[in-house]
């Protein structure tokens, strides 16, 4: 499944892991792919959510709030809840639409904006909306054209 999918994707998966562990949670959603976006600091993902002032301490404030931070710390694998893995999935369809063949953080975020899952309530509790982070990525893109972690 990860085979398309940049080394910064990637690393943005392991990412969301380790935020979930830090959270004890035995679960990764939504809300740790964005955290996992923002962990990654350097991709289109996390160039998109910063230009509208998303900054990881603030979403990692909002998940504390929403979901808890568990009791028991989290071992071994930590399995994709069905929003999570319907946001992996979905990033393949978003790559495809815009004519990539590779997945990228901009697939992986937009991916997530079209799911009805704890990253989008986070962004609308902070006053935002799915389509302004949407156009943010879109204006990047514009801007990138080659896949991200192409001479990576």
């Amino acid at each position: 499944m990860f085979e398309r999918f940049t080394d910064r994707s990637r690393r943005v998966i392991v990412l969301a892991q380790e935020q979930a562990r830090q959270m004890n949670h035995n679960h990764l959603g939504t809300e740790h792919l964005l955290m996992g976006m923002l962990a990654e600091g350097e991709g289109i993902a996390a160039q998109a959510l910063l230009a509208n002032r998303i900054q990881l301490k603030l979403i990692r404030d909002k998940v504390r709030e929403i979901v808890g931070v568990g009791l028991v710390p989290a071992l071994g694998h930590i399995p994709f809840t069905p929003r999570g893995r319907n946001a992996l999935e979905q990033s393949l369809r978003e790559s495809l639409r815009l004519g990539h063949n590779f997945i990228g953080t901009e697939h992986l975020l937009l991916a997530v904006l079209f799911s009805e899952g704890t990253a989008v309530q986070i962004i609308t509790d902070l006053g935002l909306t799915p389509a302004v982070i949407r156009q943010s990525v879109f204006a990047l893109i514009g801007a990138n054209r080659e896949p991200e972690g192409a001479g990576d």
